[in-house]
């Protein structure tokens, strides 16, 4: 972001307190149909690859393990990127595919536009960092742009937020990995570029808990302290003679896809780490998945137990807006 220049969240609040401001509340009041159930909105960072099929998966198990007295509810979908909505809806529109990918701004004043007055966000963060703070952000704007309208927003956690959860997804990835005396195994994470930031505590956090239960996983992320130079380097040092990656992203995506998998030198002439492994003289392999009949790189959202976690906090607070 230039210097001077308001954030994109910031800018989208200020247009709906516009919006907002120019509606004649009290008539409207008296016309509006107020919904008594809340909705749920499910709030990605998104991807234009075939790894959408992901939020697939979590909304088919979402609505069939929500308790019987919500599932019936509305359930929406937000995506935070711009540039992925953009992308995103323009291969839509170019394919003749009736859909689009809205902001968290958009789909929450569409649900107010229709008289809903309880929202539940549940964010679809692996760890709670900058995109996570974003959210909350942008919630804070929203429910002042509507507080005359009685709007209440509530939203959930990141999968690690708490540390039992992140020892319960570690516990998860168990039948996943390679055993000691083939190789070793490479949980990959985005990472966080900012030093201050507070997900880089979970960062660490993943790592210790990871080295208690195994001793063949590494972690490397794209960006961040936990670097693709250290982990490789450490799966260079295995005793077998294999490497399999993990994909530690809700979705694995552009980044699986290119930085990791890609098959090919980049235009800088840059390897894959898949590329660098192999010249090294390893077996690379990865997780996948088989959904609806096709193959998928298999990302943290194709794991039901750990997309329990993130039911398990819509839950909550749909229980605490019924207090």
């Amino acid at each position: 972001m230039k210097k001077g220049q308001r954030p994109l969240y910031l800018i989208t609040i200020i247009g709906i307190l516009i919006f907002a401001a120019t509606y004649n509340l009290e008539a409207m009041l008296k016309t509006r149909t107020l919904k008594k159930d809340p909705a749920i909105v499910i709030a990605a960072f998104g991807t234009t690859t075939k790894a959408m099929i992901t939020f697939d998966f979590f909304e088919d198990q979402l609505r069939e393990e929500l308790p019987d007295k919500y599932k019936n509810l509305r359930i929406e979908w937000a995506f935070t990127s711009e540039i992925v909505r953009e992308r995103a809806n323009e291969q839509f529109k170019k394919a003749g595919i009736n859909k689009q990918f809205k902001s968290l701004a958009q789909i929450v004043a569409e649900l107010e536009d229709e008289g809903y007055r309880k929202i539940v966000v549940q964010p679809l963060h692996i760890f709670p960092g900058i995109e996570y703070e974003n959210v909350l952000k942008m919630v804070e704007g929203l429910e002042k742009s509507f507080k005359d309208f009685g709007l209440r927003i509530k939203v959930g956690t990141p999968l690690l937020t708490h540390w039992e959860d992140l020892e319960h997804t570690v516990v998860a990835l168990k039948n996943e990995l390679i055993l000691p005396s083939e190789g070793c195994n490479i949980l990959v994470a985005h990472g966080t570029g900012e030093t201050m930031n507070g997900a880089n505590i979970t960062y660490l956090g993943l790592e210790r808990v990871v080295n208690v239960y195994y001793e063949n996983v590494w972690i490397g992320s794209v960006e961040g302290i936990q670097t693709r130079t250290e982990a490789l380097k450490r799966a260079k040092q295995c005793n077998g003679r294999k490497i399999k990656f993990i994909p530690f992203m809700f979705v694995a995506g552009d980044h699986i896809m290119n930085d990791i998998m890609r098959q090919e030198p980049n235009e800088e002439g840059e390897l894959s780490w898949a590329l660098e492994m192999q010249k090294a003289g390893f077996e690379v392999d990865i997780s996948m998945v088989r959904y609806r009949g096709k193959e998928y790189y298999k990302g943290l959202g194709f794991y039901p137990e750990i997309n329990r976690v993130f039911i398990k906090s819509i839950v909550r607070i749909l229980n605490r807006f019924e207090i």
